[in-house]
């Protein structure tokens, strides 16, 4: 008994020891109550944008409706020119998306964060974007991370995507079922992938956070409450991977039904570095319509930041903007760039990208002779798709002036 006694007052030494370390480290930002610090010790209140739709393709930033995940859309790139071009298009479109130019236009705006959104796909040798057993995720992350560097950006890396789907809907480019919940394989993927990204980014001070999983656990499945108790022991678990390695970067925590809810959460004491993120879209911009996200904040005594906000009107957003400066919840707007506006840099669609790209994407291709039937011109699609590439180079791209004052980032 007296062995197990100095065993456990070791373990809490080196806890507390631990713990301490965290608190008083100051070359990385920290929790510090309701409020991040950086290395300065001064105050970071988060304002900047979402880097979406480069490292996990959303149909309706290509102007699709039906085809929404990005695995939906790299087949329906292959049915129409084929595997070779297709993965030729994404390799294009990786390098054009964003660059450098775009996170220094970005930080001249006034922002000084960025959430990065990342496919789980990234760091394995499964088929994803043209590559495969060469898959470049590190490669992108870290020309993102020498880029915020160079402008004085932070940078939270977002799993928009986690091994098996962890929302149910198209956002986790699944199939439809958060399996990630029932899946014990994808949970030690999902765990590694992140003990992989933290043991590499470990020493990187530009680096925020690493926010586990987006928008988790949708609200169509009858059995929702069951899977949303074990979100809290899955991040749990995630974390554990992750301070392995990394002691010192803070962790992001997202809520169920699209970062909304946030009951099923009964212990935030388990790690001295982690803090809360929620989203919204619609509603009355108010402070009551985020009430609670206020209180669960206020509970904790932890920082509640609003990853995602945007598409909506002008005049909501820049009231919406106004209520959470005034209550203290950071944000990130969603996306940065997509087709048409309702972001800061809109593309422009090609010509003919409706009526031979899209029209294609909305319909049926549920047999091959349906595939035969509807596919396009091959070399029209080929072109428009580099056309597409190339018009969101963020030279070609134009900015949404007044999507942009809504922000409130100046």
């Amino acid at each position: 008994m007296k062995k197990k006694t100095i065993l456990l007052l070791a373990t809490l030494l080196i806890t507390a020891t631990s713990f301490a370390e965290i608190s008083q480290n100051k070359n990385y930002v920290r929790v510090s109550g309701p409020d991040l610090i950086q290395p300065n010790g001064q105050k970071l209140y988060i304002q900047g944008t979402n880097l979406g739709n480069w490292l996990n393709p959303e149909g309706y930033m290509f102007g699709f409706s039906r085809t929404n995940s990005a695995w939906m859309i790299d087949l329906l790139f292959k049915q129409a020119v084929g595997p070779d071009f297709t993965a030729k298009f994404w390799q294009t479109f990786k390098e054009n998306y964003i660059t450098r130019d775009d996170i220094l236009f970005i930080k001249q705006q006034g922002a000084n964060t960025i959430r990065l959104p990342f496919n789980y796909k990234l760091f394995t040798d499964e088929d994803y974007m043209g590559l495969s057993s060469q898959q470049d995720g590190f490669k992108r992350i870290d020309d993102v991370v020498a880029w915020c560097k160079e402008a004085g950006l932070y940078l939270i890396l977002d799993m928009h995507d986690c091994p098996g789907g962890q929302t149910g809907d198209n956002i986790d480019d699944g199939h439809g079922y958060p399996w990630l919940f029932e899946s014990e394989p994808s949970q030690q993927l999902f765990c590694s992938i992140w003990r992989k990204i933290a043991d590499r980014y470990k020493d990187e001070p530009s680096i925020l956070g690493y926010e586990l999983a987006n928008e988790p656990i949708a609200h169509y499945f009858e059995n929702k409450e069951e899977i949303n108790q074990q979100l809290e022991p899955l991040y749990k678990r995630a974390v554990k991977a992750i301070r392995e390695v990394d002691p010192y970067h803070i962790i992001l925590l997202g809520g169920a039904r699209w970062n909304s809810d946030f009951y099923m959460f009964t212990d935030w004491t388990f790690d001295q570095n982690i803090m809360y993120t929620c989203h919204r879209y619609g509603g009355e911009a108010t402070k009551e319509a985020i009430k609670d996200y206020i209180d669960f904040r206020d509970k904790t005594n932890l920082p509640m930041y609003m990853g995602e906000i945007g598409h909506n009107t002008d005049q909501w957003q820049t009231d919406f903007v106004k209520v959470m400066k005034e209550v203290n919840i950071g944000y990130t707007f969603w996306p940065y760039k997509k087709i048409d506006g309702s972001c800061m840099m809109g593309i422009r669609r090609p010509e003919l990208w409706d009526s031979i790209v899209v029209k294609y994407s909305e319909t049926p291709r549920g047999t091959y002779k349906e595939w035969r039937e509807a596919r396009p011109n091959q070399q029209q699609f080929r072109e428009l798709l580099m056309q597409y590439a190339e018009n969101s180079r963020f030279k070609n791209c134009q900015p949404q002036k007044d999507y942009i004052q809504t922000m409130g980032l100046k």
